[in-house]
Order: structure tokens, then C-alpha cells, then sequence
């Protein structure tokens, strides 16, 4: 079957003010719509790619054909990435986060304000477009701050992407304009730290990727 955009979580407005619903609206329907239409036309050329998870794709992208290996690569990270960034924000989110992301921040990285400080500045530093992620081995317990280009997922790399911020200009331009560190220090007040949890508890049992992309 072909991939589709699930549907948003909440309304486009829901996170405003620290993000706007024209944002919401383009970023969603329009680049995320984009990724999705992109990724089931390479499919087309070998259909028996379409029995695979996006995230199963990107597991193991030497195992993709050489002529749509890089369209995988791209569309289904873009989709893989935004079906998970819908999923980790809400509206009135944010705060500290409680349970076992907490626990493990707090290991980690001392306490939550340097583990913000360390997130922020690596997707302030993420030259030009991609994320930020705190990600670890599947079944471990150690984590870490990494970012990635373009619409690349950690999963290729063998990690788990337990939350990650979109960094690319289209989630924050119409607001924040060139002030990058200033929309990655207001997207913590829509951080959606249940989802969170339901995440790291998965990386923890040892799962690669809660499938299909993420959807419950």
C-alpha cells in the first residue's frame, strides 16, 4: 500500500504561540505531503518495496536499489522524521520532564538545563538543514546528543530516535526568520514529554523503531 501523511494530533493553531498555524499548515500538509508523494513515486519503480515500513527502508538502505536508494534516503527520512515530530509536541507541553527521559537526562547530562543547553547548541550548529536528536543503541541505556543532515534518520545509523527537532528552515522561518536559537529555546514549551516516555520506554525493551512510523 502506498505511505500516507497521517493526520496532525491537534490543530494547526494548537501550538501557537511558539508555533504558527501557517507554519503548521505549509510544513505539514506541504512538506511532509511532499515527502510522501516523493517516496511512494521511487517506490513505484520497484513495487515490492512498498511490503517494507519506511522505517524498515531506512534500516538498511544498501539493501535499496542504486537508482532509488537516495530518494528513499531523503523522503522516507522526511517522513519517518515528521510522523515522530507531530507525535512529541502538544499543546500546553513543555515543562520538565518526569519519569525515565528524566532519569536518564539527569544521568547523563546532569540535569535538564545543561542537557537543553547541549541540544540547543547542536542544532543551533547543524550547518544548514537537519535535525537534532537525542538518540541511543535499541536496548541500551546510553543516549546522546547527536544531529544529522538533510532529512537523514538515526535509524540508518543503528540508533533509536528516542525526540528530535526539525532544524530546517521551513519549521521556522515565517516566525523566528534567521533566529534559529531562538525557535530551538521556545520549542521546549511544546514538548510532549508523555509521548516521550512511550518512546524511550521502547528504545529501552530493545525495539528499532515503534512501527509503522510511529503510529498508534
Amino acid at each position: 500500500m502506498a505511505h500516507e501523511v497521517p493526520p496532525l494530533p491537534y490543530d494547526y493553531a494548537a501550538l501557537e504561540p511558539t508555533i504558527d498555524k501557517q507554519t503548521m499548515t505549509l510544513h505539514h500538509d506541504m512538506h511532509h505531503g511532499a515527502y510522501v508523494k516523493n517516496l511512494n513515486a521511487a517506490l513505484e519503480k520497484h513495487p515490492e518495496l512498498f511490503k517494507k515500513t519506511p522505517e524498515e527502508l531506512l534500516r538498511d538502505l544498501n539493501s535499496i536499489p542504486e537508482d532509488i536508494r537516495g530518494a528513499v534516503r531523503n523522503n522516507g527520512g522526511g517522513h519517518v522524521n515528521h510522523t515522530m515530530f507531530w507525535r512529541i509536541m502538544k499543546p500546553k507541553g513543555g515543562g520538565d520532564p518526569t519519569g525515565p527521559i528524566a532519569q536518564v537526562i539527569n544521568k547523563t547530562f546532569g540535569n535538564f538545563k545543561d542537557f537543553q543547553a547541549k541540544f540547543n547548541d547542536a542544532g543551533a550548529k547543524q550547518f544548514g538543514s537537519g535535525w537534532v536528536w537525542l538518540a541511543g543503541k535499541p536496548g541500551g541505556g546510553d543516549v546522546q546528543v547527536i544531529s544529522t543532515p538533510n532529512q537523514d534518520s538515526p535509524i540508518s545509523q543503528g540508533l533509536f530516535p528516542i525526540f528530535g527537532n526539525d532544524v530546517w528552515e521551513h519549521a521556522y522561518y515565517l516566525k523566528y526568520n534567521n533566529r534559529r536559537p531562538e525557535y530551538l529555546a521556545a520549542w521546549w514549551n511544546v514538548v510532549n514529554w508523555e509521548e516521550i516516555n512511550h518512546r524511550y520506554e521502547a528504545f529501552k525493551s530493545g525495539k528499532t523503531v515503534l512501527e509503522p512510523a510511529m503510529a498508534r
